[in-house]
């Protein structure tokens, strides 16, 4: 932790707010967003808080801050959170001033106020009245916050964008809530401000403070690798964005770098930026792991030219990363969306750099290299990943190793490409071995479609029949049954286990006929095969009189054989 640089406390709203800290929204962080979901939530929480059998405390989850002096705060993540109960706030207040104008104990409302405001909000400066708050909203929503919110004037309705019109009305909804709730009586300001104060106290934070940029993005990592969903997007976007406005921005030139970031976020999704980011940038550089890409880019990434190629290289590769991830038969060929299918089956993400620089290669000039160079992937990565499970970060510097030289044209054609993806091709000795072994568990969905897959690829290699993978009219025969019966016991139970799911033992069936078998005997099973549209398995039934172990092996060994010859690369 101390090598990372930050640290870590839970802190009460209360404490967040004290001392003359002060707490900054980075100007280019995303928007305020929460509705009236989110509102709702947090407002039934909050009375939960207050019922006489109510939890003594409530957790608020993770804030990220950025600061290099412990005086002033960036909020990296947590800036959703912490603008809505400044406004549940000045709701509260809103409240407390309505209780002033209408002479309810208006001394003491109004000393409630003051207090109030002091303590968690800032205050209005006497001479100039301007704001001194404690919190500081981003670039979009600052105006708005210090102009009308925190000094709780009149607030405009026309002239104002989205986020703008959202804080406008979680104002108003909170406000309807804090009246209903404390109502308009004489003991309604003291009802208020015990609310504030018991709220303060019983809302809590884990607090992560770090030095710097990079700092917070280990801790996004950190926390994202356990199951947090923060988002690194927006810490990336504040990066770029800040070196982008150090020069002479006009302010039209952000907004159409925003409306870009935004383009590019909104067809790909916050979580998934960061690995689209990773991916592009491997496609044009040498490689550069997850971990060490923020201070990557940190340090390649340093002027406002070099922000403005990353920016548009993003913008224009987003779409087609996009459909390299989910395959739309629009933008492929049936070739390409088959493989590019595959790869989704596989779950094999190794490729994506190379093959984005590709498309951008070969796409327009050469289509029919791209192609071929996506059906070789697709191949090796079925003799590599799913068969012969071997090591992937091998795999993906020879990937990236391609891409760098793709991009700086030194592979301009298909064998150039493919002898340097040679290296990650498994031989036929290599490949045959490992299938002759392969065990995949169909209790798994992706298990069991690949095993699909497989098995009607060597059919309709050994008959010719082009059956449909993915269709219910037909099942995933295992002969030696998932739970066997009593008369599968001439079979070791321990070696069952270890049988069941060898690729050997499965065959595809037709659903009526499977729903008859069950986990019945062989012989009966044997009857059934003999009958099916399928020729490997009406070979079962052709070939074996028996089935056990050396059978299974057998077959698979058969089957391993005819593999080599369906996936396979003319290098």
């Amino acid at each position: 932790m101390s090598a990372m640089n930050f640290n870590t406390a839970n802190q009460t709203f209360r404490q967040l707010l004290g001392n003359g800290l002060v707490y900054r929204v980075p100007p280019f962080q995303r928007d305020y967003s929460w509705g009236e979901d989110e509102w709702d939530d947090l407002w039934q929480d909050m009375l939960g808080l207050l019922d006489a059998d109510g939890e003594p405390a409530h957790y608020m989850g993770y804030l990220v801050l950025q600061s290099p002096d412990s005086k002033r705060f960036d909020i990296i993540d947590g800036q959703q959170r912490l603008t809505t109960i400044s406004v549940m706030i000045l709701a509260a207040l809103g409240h407390l001033k309505d209780l002033v104008a209408a002479d309810v104990d208006p001394d003491k409302n109004q000393r409630r106020r003051d207090n109030l405001q002091n303590s968690y909000i800032g205050y209005v400066d006497p001479v100039s009245l301007v704001p001194r708050s404690k919190l500081e909203l981003n670039r979009h929503n600052n105006r708005f916050y210090q102009t009308y919110l925190v000094p709780l004037e009149s607030l405009p309705q026309r002239g104002l964008n989205a986020s703008e019109h959202q804080l406008r009305k979680a104002f108003i909804w909170f406000k309807d809530k804090v009246k209903g709730y404390a109502g308009q009586k004489v003991d309604s300001g003291e009802k208020l401000a015990s609310f504030i104060d018991s709220l303060v106290d019983k809302l809590f934070f884990t607090v992560i403070t770090v030095t710097d940029e990079l700092n917070a993005f280990k801790v996004f990592e950190t926390l994202n690798a356990r199951g947090v969903r923060l988002s690194a997007t927006d810490l990336l976007k504040n990066y770029l964005f800040s070196v982008i406005s150090s020069g002479d921005s006009h302010e039209t030139e952000l907004k159409a770098l925003e409306e870009r970031w935004e383009r590019i976020v909104g067809l790909l999704g916050s979580e998934s930026f960061p690995e689209f980011l990773r991916v592009y940038w491997n496609s044009k550089n040498r490689l550069v792991r997850k971990a060490d890409l923020f201070k990557t880019i940190r340090r390649k990434i340093n002027t406002r030219e070099q922000a403005f190629e990353l920016l548009r290289g993003l913008d224009s590769s987003a779409e087609v990363y996009a459909a390299l991830r989910d395959p739309q038969k629009p933008f492929w060929n049936d070739d390409e969306y088959q493989a590019l299918q595959q790869l989704l089956m596989f779950n094999v993400r190794q490729p994506l750099a190379m093959l984005l620089a590709c498309y951008e290669r070969f796409a327009a000039t050469d289509r029919i290299t791209f192609t071929r160079i996506l059906r070789a992937v697709a191949v090796i990565s079925f003799r590599y990943n799913v068969i012969c499970n071997l090591q992937t970060h091998d795999q993906e510097r020879t990937y990236n190793e391609a891409a760098w030289k793709i991009t700086d044209g030194s592979l301009g054609s298909t064998p150039a490409v493919l002898n340097v993806l040679k290296e990650i091709y498994p031989d036929d000795r290599q490949f045959k071995a490992a299938f002759a072994e392969k065990e995949l568990r169909t209790t798994n969905t992706r298990n069991r479609k690949v095993v699909r897959y497989i098995l009607f690829q060597i059919e309709r290699q050994q008959s010719g029949q082009d059956f449909d993978f993915e269709s219910a009219t037909y099942n995933l025969e295992h002969v030696l049954p998932e739970s066997p019966s009593e008369v599968w016991s001439y079979i070791e139970e321990a070696k069952q286990d270890r049988l069941i799911y060898r690729l050997g033992n499965m065959t595809p069936l037709e659903a009526k006929e499977n729903r008859q078998l069950g986990n019945g005997e062989y012989e009966k099973k044997r009857e059934i095969y003999a009958t099916s549209d399928f020729q490997i398995t009406k070979a079962i039934a052709e070939h074996y009189d028996e089935w056990n172990e050396s059978k299974i092996q057998a077959r698979q060994i058969r089957l391993a054989e005819v593999a080599s010859s369906i996936w396979r690369v003319d290098f």
